[in-house]
C-alpha cells in the first residue's frame, strides 16, 4: 500500500496538533513501593496509575514494567518486555484501553459488586428453580 503525499501531510498535521495540545512525557518509571507506573510530563504534572487498569498491562509482573521507553513523539510510553504501548493523551482523557476493553472491564467489575438488589434478585431466581439447566445435544435433536 502506497501512502500519498496528501495522506502523509494530513497525518503529520494531526500529530503536530496533538503535540501542541498535550504535554510531552519527560520520564516514566514503575514504582514498586506503590505498585504504580509514574509518568512525569513536561508541564510538571505526574500521572500515576495501576498497571492492572491499563490494557496490555493488566497481567504484567513488576519485572516486566521496569524498562519503560518514551516514544519519539513524547506522547506515548512503550513496555518492551510486553510489547505494549500506552498513548498518554488517551490516558489523560481517562481511557486505559480500547472502548470494547473498557466496557468488558466495567462489566467484569460490576458483576463482582454485591448489592441488596442483586442479592434479592438471586434469592427470587432461586425460588423459581434457579437457572434453567443446559440441554444435552441428544435432548435438542
Amino acid at each position: 500500500m502506497e501512502i500519498s503525499d496528501a495522506v502523509f501531510e494530513t497525518a503529520n498535521q494531526r500529530a503536530q496538533n496533538k503535540k501542541a495540545t498535550y504535554p510531552a512525557v519527560t520520564s516514566a518509571r514503575y514504582d514498586r513501593r506503590i505498585a504504580k507506573i509514574v509518568v512525569s510530563l513536561k508541564s510538571g504534572i505526574d500521572l500515576a496509575f495501576s498497571p492492572r487498569d491499563a490494557q496490555g498491562l493488566e497481567t504484567a509482573h513488576p519485572a516486566d514494567l521496569v524498562d519503560i521507553q518514551i516514544s519519539p513523539s513524547g506522547l506515548g510510553i512503550h513496555f518492551p518486555k510486553l510489547d505494549s504501548d500506552i498513548d498518554i493523551p488517551a490516558l489523560m482523557e481517562g481511557f486505559f484501553g480500547t472502548k470494547s476493553w473498557i466496557a468488558a472491564e466495567n462489566g467484569r467489575r460490576g458483576g463482582k459488586t454485591a448489592s441488596k438488589a442483586k442479592s434479592a434478585a438471586s434469592r427470587q431466581n432461586g425460588r423459581l428453580g434457579g437457572r434453567p439447566r443446559k440441554l444435552q445435544k441428544s435432548e435438542t435433536t
